[in-house]
């Protein structure tokens, strides 16, 4: 592979990073320092490993400035949101090593034999790559690098074009805190030099955050290598407002759902369902709501909405969004109102569309924009069945005052999380994982440890 890595920033068009992409020859070099890194790394205590790593975040959370910054002009977050993904970086590593010890003890085996010493020990997998997105670089990155390396594993980042300068300045911060050379590595690699690295019989599982076509594209080059491999993909999140619920909370709740970080997350709020009691005032205040949105210049301090990423992307929004029209929906956001918003830029205004129904892409397939569909429903039961209805399931919210009732509904969700009354966030105390085409694996929690290790049996017999 040649050639070079250009990062095109949604801001102005302007190319803000040039990298030469990674060449095989290096490729070949960082594996094998990864692996004779690794061999070393595995024997240190998870103590020693946590002493390590929590140096390492100190560095990492002492350029937040720097780090922010960079953050904005490559991906277009407004320059005040950003600093608050280098606060769930800190917040999802410091939890994961505090963990660690627990996560990875052995195993005890109940009823004790005489003679015999039985357990089962979590042992390190060997090499991690990481294919990490553009949307929330660190935050999706984090949740298995810091674990990975904490488990004893080496780690090869491969990090998206859009967003290249968060591997440098990760490994900035490992090498401030002396983590081994070898032990965190990036590459700068196009789709096929990346089909080629999972191929590898120097890498032991891959860690991929990324689009549904680019699971199946990594699920297809490991296929024939019996390793395992976490896929963090799509989703089409919905939330539903009960009856009882305090509508000025659920509101400022979901308007900012659904637009933080311009529509760009895979958990952020695609979908409402409003009970129809509650429905014409849910559409008066989010309407309102949205209108209070300053989109620009995302440098500007008093910009709330950024571009999004590309050009490209804005129009499939814009598309979702024309489709829907012309099948009988309603938006309810004059473009106009949003002088930024202009066609064939990543500028895109916030729009709010009723009248829906499943038969709309806008419903069914992901947008990744700051666009939602609203719709009334009826009954418990009916909010269900359209929530249930998707291919994806990440998460989903409820807005209710009643804990018993969401605890029953969230149960009959087909998602990997149910929020009550918030949505749009990742706790690191509970497992992250999805259901469908919203992918396959678990990162976070003490549970997120169990695909980057390897159960060993011991089973030994103490008395002859």
């Amino acid at each position: 592979m040649s050639g070079m890595l250009r990062t095109i920033s949604p801001i102005d068009g302007a190319v803000v990073v040039e990298r030469p992409y990674t060449t095989q020859a290096e490729l070949d070099a960082m594996l094998d320092r990864a692996r004779a890194a690794q061999a070393e790394w595995r024997t240190r205590s998870v103590a020693q490993r946590a002493e390590v790593l929590g140096r390492a975040v100190d560095a990492f959370v002492a350029e937040r400035e720097r780090i922010a910054r960079e953050i904005t002009l490559q991906m277009g977050r407004p320059v005040t949101q950003a600093p608050g993904e280098v606060a769930g970086f800190e917040e999802r590593a410091r939890f994961m090593i505090d963990i660690a010890a627990d996560a990875l003890a052995d195993v005890a085996v109940p009823n004790p034999k005489p003679g015999f010493n039985r357990f089962v020990r979590r042992e390190p997998l060997g090499t991690v790559l990481v294919v990490a997105p553009w949307n929330y670089p660190y935050l999706t990155a984090v949740n298995s690098i810091v674990p990975a390396l904490m488990a004893g594993n080496a780690v090869l980042l491969k990090p998206s074009s859009q967003t290249p300068l968060t591997a440098e300045r990760m490994a900035d911060a490992f090498a401030a805190a002396g983590l081994p050379e070898g032990l965190f590595q990036y590459a700068y690699l196009d789709h096929d030099a990346t089909d080629g690295v999972i191929r590898d019989p120097r890498v032991d599982f891959v860690a991929f955050t990324g689009s549904v076509e680019g699971g199946r594209a990594v699920q297809r080059a490991a296929a024939e290598r019996f390793i395992g491999v976490g896929l963090e993909l799509g989703g089409k999140d919905p939330a539903y407002v009960r009856a009882d619920a305090d509508l000025d909370y659920s509101l400022d709740g979901l308007v900012d759902g659904v637009y933080f970080n311009s529509g760009q997350s895979c958990c952020g709020i695609e979908r409402i369902y409003v009970h129809r009691s509650r429905y014409d005032a849910f559409v008066e205040g989010f309407v309102a709501r949205t209108r209070g949105y300053v989109l620009g210049d995302p440098l500007d301090a008093a910009t709330t909405l950024g571009p999004m990423v590309r050009t490209r992307a804005a129009d499939w929004v814009r598309k979702q969004v024309a489709e829907a029209v012309a099948a009988g929906a309603r938006s309810l956001i004059d473009e106009a109102e949003f002088p930024a918003s202009k066609a064939g830029t990543p500028y895109l205004a916030p729009q709010v569309l009723v009248d829906v129904d499943h038969s709309m892409s806008v419903m069914m397939e992901e947008s990744f924009g700051p666009v939602v569909g609203i719709m009334a429903v009826d009954s418990d039961e009916q909010a269900v069945e359209l929530m249930n209805d998707s291919p994806y399931g990440l998460t989903a919210s409820i807005w209710t005052a009643d804990e018993e009732a969401a605890e029953q509904l969230g149960g009959r969700l087909a998602t990997g999380t149910c929020f009550m009354n918030r949505c749009d966030y990742l706790d690191p105390a509970l497992a992250w994982t999805g259901v469908g085409d919203s992918g396959r694996g678990c990162t976070l929690s003490p549970v997120g440890y169990e695909q980057l290790t390897r159960p060993k049996s011991y089973h030994l017999k103490t008395k002859i």
